[in-house]
């Protein structure tokens, strides 16, 4: 499987940087639905052979048009989509060397285990050997061997959820399209199949794409994630990228949670700005962002004294505590900076003595950073 720094670093399609053709290119690719509603703008996206790929975004942001796009449930306003080397545009969507995996799964109720499986390879006129076979491994590969003579009403919504994949792998697809498939699911059961996703994805070796709206979803899975939000792709990178140097508001905002304050950049320098910003005055900070900007630190990188740090590459603030919320190995703790929003920190629960976590409300600390944990973002 191509890694994700081989897939970053690719020159000639924006996103991929595999020395191999990107089995997936979406060329300037537009979606005009009737009345005007601009679904997809303008898209320009690049997935490597064998990689495990997210589109992640909000509700209405393009993410599942997109999909339909690549499966061939939708045709293209504009542009092109081009799948291990051909152009798909008047390709229907059963000659598409693509399967997918819906969010409702859509097993079919009336047939059991082996026969929702091995369905495709029958409508296809595969051999009653070859089909057996296939129906057998597929059902292997997603640990539900031995289950293919029960129905679909005596599995759980996670048994259910294989069955749908092993229907999709059975046809053997060079790329593997998933609607969001895991949000049926229970918080628990939904993160042992995330795992168990990237396991199977990891043991067929195919191109994955799955469309969700769950940042940790797209986060603990994926190999690179393209970003959208109103039709547009605004970042394509590796979640560690995407985490830690997101390239605007919108994407720093949107995946995990962050502290942003306005503030006023002028470039001093190479990638070097001076930063303005209200109660913190001018600080000198890493970035090329200028005019209105936001501050932005994580709130795991915020820490918290009873003593003003002296470190000259320190920010800090007094800061009285607000709202306290514990959630066991963390707390939330919000304290008034005198910015007009509260600043946000995650202070690990490290000990067992129950005192040395515990803030009350109205108490005074000082809370710091370091420079280097800034971000200066633009719009």
């Amino acid at each position: 499987m191509a890694s994700p720094e081989q897939i970053k670093s690719a020159p000639s399609t924006p996103g991929v940087a595999s020395n191999d053709r990107p089995i997936i290119e979406i060329r300037n690719v537009s979606k005009i639905f009737p009345g005007g509603v601009k679904a997809v703008d303008n898209a320009n996206i690049a997935v490597g052979r064998g990689e495990f790929f997210a589109l992640l975004g909000p509700s209405g942001c393009g993410k599942t048009t997109l999909l339909r796009m690549l499966a061939g449930f939708e045709t293209p306003t504009s542009g092109e989509v081009i799948i291990d080397g051909h152009d798909m545009s008047t390709v229907a969507p059963n000659k598409r060397p693509v399967n997918m995996v819906f969010q409702s799964y859509a097993v079919f109720p009336h047939m059991s285990v082996e026969k929702n499986v091995a369905y495709g390879l029958r409508m296809d006129g595969r051999p009653r050997a070859e089909i057996k076979k296939r129906t057998e491994e597929a059902l292997e590969l997603v640990k539900l061997g031995g289950f293919g003579k029960r129905m679909p009403h005596e599995m759980s919504g996670g048994q259910r959820q294989r069955v749908a994949l092993a229907r999709a792998l059975v046809k053997r697809p060079s790329v593997l399209l998933l609607d969001e498939p895991l949000s049926a699911l229970d918080a628990k059961l939904r993160e042992a199949m995330q795992l168990e996703l990237v396991r199977l994805q990891q043991t067929v070796g195919i191109t994955f794409v799955i469309v969700t709206h769950d940042q940790s979803e797209a986060l603990s899975m994926a190999n690179r994630i393209a970003v959208m939000n109103q039709g547009t792709v605004r970042q394509i990178a590796t979640p560690a990228e995407l985490y830690e140097n997101p390239k605007s508001r919108f994407v720093a905002d949107f995946i995990g949670r962050i502290n942003l304050m306005d503030a006023k950049s002028t470039r001093i320098g190479d990638h070097r700005v001076k930063v303005t910003a209200k109660i913190i005055g001018d600080i000198e900070l890493a970035g090329d962002a200028e005019g209105d900007v936001a501050l932005a630190v994580r709130p795991e990188k915020i820490f918290v004294a009873e003593t003003k740090p002296t470190d000259p590459d320190i920010i800090a603030l007094r800061g009285k505590v607000g709202e306290v919320a514990y959630y066991g190995s963390f707390s939330n703790v919000f304290f008034d900076v005198g910015t007009g929003t509260p600043l946000l920190a995650d202070i690990g629960n490290v000990s067992r003595d129950i005192e040395e976590f515990t803030f009350k409300k109205g108490e005074e600390y000082w809370v710091y950073w370091r420079k280097g944990d800034t971000l200066v973002l633009g719009a």
